[in-house]
């Protein structure tokens, strides 16, 4: 079902527009463009923290002698966005967006200040727990305000903002981080941007409360009165606190390869299960046609590129002697093609072609992804990953923006939230699924231990590499196939 247009229900006093008026809007148009720029620079310093926390983590965790601890700062992070996800999902369905965006900012930037002023590890570890909290709310609530306050032919647009967002951060992000971290120290990287964060938000909270604040018309009274809707809101909660406490066993098993190890991975494969088939739409294992083929594609694309691109640095670094500076590098193409595919999909004209952009889309990523080990011959120049992964990006700007707008077009208004978090689920498990299992054949092929940071830059085997490049292709095929499944029949 398509969301109706918000402009014809939380915005009556804004004249109706002409046909040629309407196609003459944009994101940037008057009723949109504090609620535009707002957003976008949210996400905008959303992006620069997340590129610059990994810079400057090596330096905290030693200061604060919590070298032994330093993958559960991550890991921490991940697990309770899983929960802020559903939460917000909740929240905005029943409720509206607003409450859950400025809690999350909130939360948000309350866990940037605890981990920028904790005087021990573990404090460190709770503000990033508290930080992942605000950062799930966030994602998921931003996806609601998006469904509600843009009529349908805008959302690509915004989509593409958003994912334009994330490539200056890509790219100075962690420059600026180490500059911060070596001059002002590791502190400044987590108490400069709460500040920052209250300037766009300022701006654009008037606006969100004017567009898209509220439940949605005729789900007030049931939010409040239908002891089933509450029921079923409590279960999805309890589902989250399953899906959060069951990834993080299962990340803790992954980081500690011992047959100790095997108990609290089944604990977590145990708790997890039931959560994801509770959680995502029914049938989305077996790539139902409609929404949960969207979902399950979203999980497919995420996991396949991100479990890849983990390793590129590692395998330039060890295999073809390239400083880490250089490594890094060889990525930054990619943020700007990956811009271009979300700004391709959100012209007008693609919109008929939209299932088929995104099956060359995942064609793209299969195939960066199998010529990556391409590179372990020495004969084979190092930067021709660096031209591939600029394609694979291409193919993945195509499909991750088109996966939110086809969520939102699918979706009823009363279910944005929830279908949004289902959304953002399947990406994020999927990562940390794939990246597990990525890591265990490498490390079982003589590749070393892989954290968040990989391994150190000594040792590694090449096949070893082949063994986690060459499934990942196979999985992002999959996802080719999975999306001929996306409109319904």
């Amino acid at each position: 079902m398509t969301a109706p247009n918000p402009r014809d229900t939380d915005t009556a006093d804004i004249p109706e527009l002409p046909p040629a008026a309407e196609l003459a809007e944009s994101v940037l148009s008057g009723p949109y463009r504090a609620l535009s720029i707002g957003i976008v620079s949210v996400v905008l310093l959303i992006a620069f923290e997340a590129t610059a926390v990994g810079t400057a983590m090596p330096v905290a965790a030693r200061e604060l002698a919590g070298v032994s601890l330093y993958a559960f700062a991550f890991s921490g992070y991940f697990t309770t966005s899983l929960f802020g996800m559903v939460l917000a999902g909740q929240w905005s369905d029943r409720r509206g967006p607003l409450g859950a965006l400025t809690t999350g900012i909130a939360s948000f930037a309350a866990g940037l200040l605890l981990s920028g002023t904790a005087g021990a590890m573990w404090l460190f570890i709770l503000g990033r727990a508290v930080q992942g909290l605000g950062g799930g709310l966030v994602v998921v609530a931003l996806y609601v305000v998006v469904g509600r306050a843009y009529p349908e032919r805008l959302r690509p647009a915004i989509m593409a903002a958003f994912a334009a967002s994330w490539v200056v951060p890509s790219i100075v992000g962690p420059l600026a981080s180490g500059a911060v971290t070596e001059h002002l120290g590791w502190r400044w990287v987590f108490l400069g941007i709460p500040v920052l964060v209250s300037l766009p938000l300022a701006l654009a909270l008037p606006q969100i409360r004017r567009l898209a604040a509220g439940p949605v018309d005729g789900t007030a009274g049931n939010a409040a009165g239908d002891g089933a809707g509450a029921s079923l809101g409590r279960r999805r909660i309890r589902l989250a606190l399953g899906i959060s406490l069951g990834a993080g066993l299962l990340q803790y098993a992954a980081q500690d390869l011992r047959w100790l190890s095997l108990l609290p991975g089944v604990a977590g494969a145990a708790l997890l299960a039931p959560a994801v088939l509770g959680l995502l739409p029914r049938g989305t294992y077996r790539a139902a046609r409609g929404l949960p083929s969207v979902v399950l594609l979203r999980g497919v694309a995420a996991g396949s590129f991100i479990g890849a691109e983990s390793f590129v640095p590692l395998m330039l670094v060890t295999q073809r002697g390239l400083s880490p500076t250089l490594a890094g590098f060889s990525l930054a193409a990619g943020g700007g093609t990956w811009a271009l595919g979300s700004w391709v999909q959100s012209r007008p004209r693609v919109e008929p072609y939209r299932e088929r952009l995104m099956t060359v889309g995942m064609l793209l990523v299969a195939a960066a992804i199998a010529a990556a080990p391409s590179v372990l011959i020495d004969a084979v120049p190092a930067w021709t990953l660096a031209v591939a992964w600029a394609f694979g990006c291409f193919g993945m700007g195509l499909v991750i923006s088109s996966t939110s707008v086809l969520l939102l077009h699918l979706s009823a208004p009363e279910e944005a939230g929830t279908n949004s978090a289902a959304l953002q689920i399947s990406d994020g498990l999927s990562n940390v699924l794939l990246l597990a299992a990525g890591g265990a054949a490498f490390a079982a092929l003589g590749g070393g231990t892989v954290t968040h940071t990989a391994a150190e830059a000594t040792g590694s085997h090449p096949a070893a590499f082949t063994a986690v490049f060459l499934p990942m292709a196979a999985v992002a095929l999959v996802g080719a196939w999975v999306t001929t499944r996306l409109r319904a029949r």
